[in-house]
């Protein structure tokens, strides 16, 4: 059992948690919880580590019948080796205040803007600069709950392996394709000429978000919670689109956006299947 705050795995793991440019050097990520481990690929797993409480917990024979959580965790740390480490020690190395007592080290994800552009009728989510980690998640979630095939972001929106960004996307990250670029406005021009159409979501839409057809390939542009889409970037899509506003709302929360988009999108595709 590790008990010293000073172990080089312990420190190793909170340099991962708290610093984006040890994740990139080191090509890891943390993920904490239950649900994020039973969900974590086996082949990503670098290193798992247990609380001493957590562990004591699943060798308890009074345990209740109904933590069936805890047979499938047991069930799969048969074929991952685990360090369990003092829960003071696990406390320092976790980021949630009341930690589960269960994280790990994972390797990171590559995917290329080509595999984004794979299939017959790509749907893509498009974020310029988005910066709230909790934002970024949600998106990722609600990504794969409508069947997105895909997140593209600029090379400034926030951190995917955020431990903020990881945890809202309750397992997704696992899932759903994502790539940073460079330059967005080129990513966009070379999905449009693979025939993918593009909407930015904008106050100075024409088009109601409803009207236009996303049984096509499509893709959704939407930009940073505080200033919208740039002009730049805004202009490279093919249609303004807006969602209509009552009262004196003058915009939503870019994740809500997201969401309404995606599942309009989803919803016109059900109906054409």
């Amino acid at each position: 059992m590790i008990t010293s705050l000073g172990n080089r795995g312990v420190k190793s793991v909170v340099h991962l948690r708290e610093r984006a440019k040890v994740r990139r050097e080191q090509e890891a990520f943390v993920t904490e919880g239950i649900r994020m481990f039973l969900e974590a690929p086996a082949e990503r797993i670098r290193e798992v580590y247990l609380s001493e409480s957590f562990s004591r917990c699943m060798d308890s024979p009074a345990r209740p019948e109904s933590d069936g959580y805890l047979a499938d965790v047991k069930k799969k740390l048969t074929k991952v080796s685990y360090e369990t480490v003092t829960d003071e020690v696990f406390k320092k190395m976790a980021d949630t205040v009341t930690p589960q007592g269960i994280l790990c080290v994972m390797k990171m994800y590559h995917h290329s803007l080509e595999d984004m552009m794979q299939g017959e009728k790509p749907l893509l989510l498009l974020l310029e600069d988005i910066q709230d980690p909790g934002n970024l998640g949600t998106m990722i979630r609600t990504g794969e709950g409508a069947g997105v095939s895909g997140v593209i972001m600029s090379k400034d929106t926030v951190d995917i392996y955020n431990p903020k960004t990881i945890r809202s996307t309750m397992g997704s990250v696992y899932r759903v394709p994502f790539v940073y670029v460079e330059d967005l406005a080129q990513s966009i021009a070379a999905l449009r000429q693979k025939g993918i159409r593009v909407y930015a979501a904008h106050l100075k839409g024409k088009l109601w978000y409803d009207e236009a057809d996303y049984a096509q390939p499509s893709a959704f542009l939407v930009g940073n919670e505080g200033n919208g889409l740039t002009d730049r970037i805004a202009d490279c899509a093919d249609a303004y689109i807006k969602i209509p506003m009552e009262g004196q709302v003058e915009s939503l929360n870019a994740g809500v956006a997201s969401s309404i988009l995606l599942y309009e999108a989803s919803r016109q595709r059900r109906k054409v299947k």
